[in-house]
């Protein structure tokens, strides 16, 4: 019986888990029906992406989007609109919200907010803090939830859990991986006077790579003595990489695309403030330790830790300027331009932005193209050259740490569950974002 397809995709290169290759793609009811030779199929309508290539969707699992709270800084809307723009088809937001999302209410008042209103899927951490660790197993598996974030150096309100005892509280209640910022809260606190004021070099001086080594090194006995998985976060430092390696078994490892590719001392120099985040921007050495872990499959994926703040805020004089920056629309840009540069293969890529975050958190139907998966693709054009500039920002801050940098390779397309949501810089149709499902909390079916 022939099948008329709801979208074809004609003649593109799909990247996938096995390589690349020249196939047309048939969408059906939101899903991928068939991928091959569609030359003679019918469909309501067709999409020739000769001399494109089709990636996975691309899931950015660390972004922050400030709803509710802080909307002036960025919303559940406008952050799913930066996420499309840029071939993100999925984010997973953090808990670090006012008030934190640190309850099931909380969580399901976010998804809520989320669902129809954001372009992109979506799903939400849980925020362990030292009072809520007894209702961590019902928040963790709350629908919309892709797991429990916990702090262990400087963040916001209660969400901060920097004793031994407290965090093995955690692990030893929850049964899901944990993600975590791993800082060492005690070093911070003994070294906050090294922060400068009107200094902002001076902030990897602070927030030095021992506190990231030593927190690491705290984290992971712990998770052997709880037997537990972990995630750990926007790993800064080259130490850390051959410390993880030994641990793969129970840790999974988060890079972001800053620590990848800007550098003290010329952040600073160059953006002064706007280059500030948690942890910081290190040195050359640190940054070549990152890709040397990269290269060596001890990163699992890429985040962008999006985490916007306004102009005003960030132009405060250090320390008081927040820290955090933009990222989730400029992702696919900045790595696609690491490809074309050498620095890592295509399907490397879709390994750290698509097949990475599946594995890591157990998603259901997402991260891969295949005939039963949701058909979402991120469409780019490799030989695309721009330039990033703060007028393509579509985020409520306005601007971006790469203003004026020059790439090649380029998202033109993004489709999530069918449909094209981002085409050619444009926004298409109505919002239909929805929670993301995962395999370990499946809702069950009579």
């Amino acid at each position: 019986m022939s099948i008329t397809y709801d979208l074809i995709f004609r003649g593109g290169t799909i990247v996938n888990q096995d390589g690349r290759h020249r196939a047309d793609i048939g969408t059906k009811d939101g899903r991928i029906a068939a991928i091959g030779d569609l030359s003679q199929a019918d469909a309501a309508d067709t999409i020739d992406v000769k001399g494109l290539h089709i990636l996975p969707g691309v899931i950015d699992t660390q972004v922050h989007l400030r709803e509710p709270g802080n909307e002036h800084k960025e919303d559940l809307e406008t952050g799913g609109h930066a996420a499309v723009m840029g071939g993100v088809t999925t984010v997973f937001e953090m808990p670090n919200t006012k008030p934190p999302t640190t309850d099931p209410d909380a969580l399901a008042d976010k998804v809520k907010r989320a669902r129809h209103r954001m372009q992109c899927d979506f799903a939400f951490y849980g925020g362990a803090t030292t009072e809520n660790i007894d209702i961590l197993p019902e928040l963790e598996r709350q629908p919309g939830c892709c797991g429990i974030k916990v702090f262990m150096g400087s963040s916001t309100g209660t969400l901060l859990v920097e004793k031994d005892e407290d965090v093995l509280r955690v692990l030893k209640t929850i049964k899901r991986r944990a993600a975590f910022h791993s800082e060492d809260e005690f070093r911070l606190r003994e070294r906050r006077e090294l922060a400068l004021l009107g200094h902002v070099d001076t902030h990897p001086v602070w927030r030095d790579a021992e506190a990231a080594y030593m927190c690491t090194q705290r984290l992971l006995r712990l998770a052997r003595e709880a037997g537990k998985r972990i995630h750990v976060l926007h790993i800064s430092t080259a130490g850390e990489i051959p410390l993880l390696a030994l641990h793969k078994d129970v840790a999974t490892v988060e890079v972001t695309p800053q620590h990848l590719t800007l550098a003290a001392p010329e952040c600073y120099e160059a953006l002064g403030t706007f280059a500030q985040m948690n942890p910081p921007i290190r040195g050359h050495e640190h940054r070549d330790g990152l890709w040397n872990g990269l290269r060596a499959g001890i990163v699992d994926v890429i985040g962008t830790d999006h985490a916007p703040h306004t102009r005003e805020e960030k132009e405060q004089t250090y320390p008081k300027s927040p820290s955090g920056m933009p990222g989730v629309q400029t992702m696919v840009p900045v790595m696609l331009n690491h490809v074309h540069e050498g620095r890592l293969t295509l399907e490397r890529f879709v390994d750290l932005t698509s097949a990475g975050p599946q594995r890591v958190f157990g998603i259901s139907c997402k991260g891969r193209i295949a005939v039963g998966y949701d058909a979402d693709l991120t469409i780019v054009d490799l030989g695309a050259e721009r330039e990033i500039t703060d007028d393509w920002i579509v985020s409520k801050c306005g601007w971006t740490p790469y203003n004026g940098m020059k790439v090649k390779g380029w998202p033109i397309g993004t489709v999530i569950r069918g449909h094209r949501v981002m085409w050619e810089d444009e926004l298409l149709g109505d919002a239909r974002g929805e929670p993301v499902q995962f395999m370990e909390t499946l809702p069950h079916h009579v």
